[in-house]
């Protein structure tokens, strides 16, 4: 798949007519989900002969997948850099993982703040993957 396309997307348009960035169909998700220590023990790009050896966290294995199968987008955004990705994507076969793409070389150290003209919706993991429930959570916003 493109790295840029996810299955379904809707053609949508302003006004004027004018074409905009197409939009999932209601009610699926754009996931992207991290790797080190998300989905398996913390491994540091320094080093990467761990990173063929790790266990899979078997909840995130089942929800993931299950998402997946629900037919939601799931791709992979790790601090992992691009002499990284052939490792990666062997370990995420070898476990089962179903996703439909990988980017690589997120910025390391946390304290994430996305911006972008689409609804962005963070989810802090926190040691399990389960179901995801509704909360209202301060955020920050721009200034009218």
């Amino acid at each position: 798949m493109d790295d840029n396309q996810a299955p379904g997307l809707k053609k949508i348009y302003d006004e004027k007519g004018n074409a905009l960035s197409p939009i999932l169909p209601e009610g699926v998700k754009n996931f992207l989900i991290d790797i080190d220590g998300t989905i398996c023990d913390d491994v540091p790009n320094e080093e990467p002969e761990r990173m063929r050896h790790v266990a899979p966290y078997p909840d995130a294995l089942e929800i993931i997948n299950k998402w997946y199968d629900q037919g939601h987008i799931i791709y992979y955004f790790t601090s992992r850099t691009e002499e990284h990705r052939q490792i990666t994507e062997e370990w995420l076969r070898k476990h089962g993982f179903k996703y439909h793409g990988m980017l690589m070389g997120k910025p390391r150290g946390g304290n994430y703040h996305w911006i972008d003209n689409h609804i962005v919706r963070a989810t802090r993991f926190k040691g399990k993957f389960t179901e995801l429930i509704i909360e209202t959570k301060e955020i920050e916003v721009f200034k009218d």
